[in-house]
């Protein structure tokens, strides 16, 4: 099945890590400001494995050929490349992908490299662009579910602990998401957390917080299936 990626910071270790990780063809890798690895791009484009990326300003390469620009967009440039720098291009033959994006928020232009020869340049930027809303994702799990030490050392604890964030944080973005109520995440994780022991319709709750009030359970009185406590059944009492 394939995947979406990100690469947070670009470093080295995390190109490391990035060999690691088994990717189907088809997935598609988002580094933000990544470390260029010309042999990684290499290794993911002969494994039909994409990426989107910056593409560095001092890079060398030549224009095979200029594409028609969609009208009405923010694209400036849509060209294949080939890059022609000495390590680049022993590292790295393929054909690539140069879009170039203006940015009207920094007022700048964001160049664009991908091996992705097929998507329109407007969804390479729209997917560069989403890189932000993983790294919200992450920011908003790493403050509110509180992730940042763990309760195991082993593998398998690591990974229980994360999954269970993951589910965690999934289930509360989707109550805020059906809220009538303008929760914020972190008000929202605080008021589950306040009132994990008591008896609320939740749905009912999560519209109207301040007017929905805990629900007293009745008592249960679970009686004693023996006639007397160290008494043989057939026994009767005097």
């Amino acid at each position: 099945m394939p995947t979406y990626a990100y690469i947070s910071n670009g470093k080295k270790h995390d190109v490391t890590v990035a060999r690691k990780v088994p990717l189907a063809p088809g997935s598609i890798i988002v580094m933000d400001r990544g470390y260029n690895d010309y042999n990684l791009f290499a290794h993911w484009t002969e494994n039909e494995i994409f990426f989107v990326t910056r593409l560095k300003e001092n890079a060398d390469y030549e224009v095979l050929e200029n594409r028609d620009l969609p009208i009405n967009r923010n694209i400036l440039d849509d060209q294949l490349i080939r890059f022609t720098g000495f390590y680049a291009k022993k590292d790295c033959p393929h054909v690539l992908r140069k879009v170039v994006v203006w940015d009207p928020t920094e007022g700048r232009q964001i160049v664009l490299l991908t091996n992705h020869l097929d998507f329109g340049p407007t969804t390479i930027s729209a997917i560069y662009k989403d890189r932000w809303q993983i790294e919200i994702f992450f920011k908003a799990l790493k403050q509110n579910l509180k992730i940042k030490t763990f309760v195991g050392t082993t593998e398998n604890a690591l990974y229980i602990q994360l999954w269970t964030a993951l589910i965690a944080i999934l289930l509360i973005k989707y109550l805020q998401f059906k809220s009538k109520f303008a929760w914020s995440l972190s008000n929202l994780v605080a008021f589950l957390r306040w009132n994990l022991f008591t008896y609320r319709n939740l749905w009912k709750w999560i519209d109207s917080p301040f007017d929905v009030l805990p629900i007293q359970p009745e008592p249960v009185q679970y009686s004693f299936l023996f006639p007397g406590f160290g008494q043989h059944p057939s026994a009767t009492a005097t």
